[in-house]
C-alpha cells in the first residue's frame, strides 16, 4: 500500500515539475516576442537570444531521450520480471499436475474463445459483404 502511495505521489511530482518547466519555458519565450517586437536591440543580441533558444531546445530534447531511456530500462525490467514469473508458474506447474490441469484448461479455454470470436467476425463480415452486394 506505501509503495503505490509513492509512486502515486512521485508521479504527481513529476508532472507538476512538467508543467512548471512548461511554464517558464513559455515565460522565456512570451519575453523574446516582446524583446523583438520592440525592435531596439542589435543583431548580436538577436543572435545570442537565438542561441539560447537553440540550448534550450537540445535541453529539452536531451530531457526527452533521457525519459525514453528511462522507460526502456523500466519496460526491459518489466519483461524480465514477467519472465521470470513465467518460469516460476511453469516449474510448479510441473511439479503439481493439478496446476498443470487447470492451466491447461485455461489455454484451452483461451483458445476456444478465440476461435468463437473469429467465427463470429468472419460471419459479420460475410454477411455486410452480402448486404453490400445486395443493396
Amino acid at each position: 500500500m506505501k509503495v503505490q502511495e509513492f509512486h502515486r505521489l512521485r508521479s504527481s511530482l513529476r508532472a507538476k515539475q512538467e508543467h512548471a518547466s512548461l511554464l517558464d519555458d513559455f515565460r522565456e519565450f512570451d519575453r523574446t516576442r516582446l524583446d523583438l517586437e520592440e525592435g531596439a536591440d542589435s543583431s548580436d543580441q538577436a543572435l545570442l537570444r537565438e542561441h539560447a533558444t537553440i540550448n534550450r531546445s537540445t535541453g529539452q530534447v536531451d530531457t526527452v531521450i533521457s525519459k525514453a531511456q528511462a522507460t526502456l530500462g523500466t519496460l526491459v525490467f518489466q519483461r524480465s520480471t514477467f519472465g521470470g514469473i513465467n518460469s516460476k508458474l511453469t516449474n510448479v506447474s510441473s511439479r503439481l499436475p493439478t496446476v498443470n490441469h487447470i492451466l491447461a484448461s485455461i489455454k484451452r479455454k483461451k483458445s476456444m474463445d478465440t476461435i468463437i470470436l473469429s467465427l463470429v467476425a468472419s460471419v459479420c463480415t460475410f454477411l455486410i459483404f452480402v448486404y453490400w452486394l445486395t443493396k
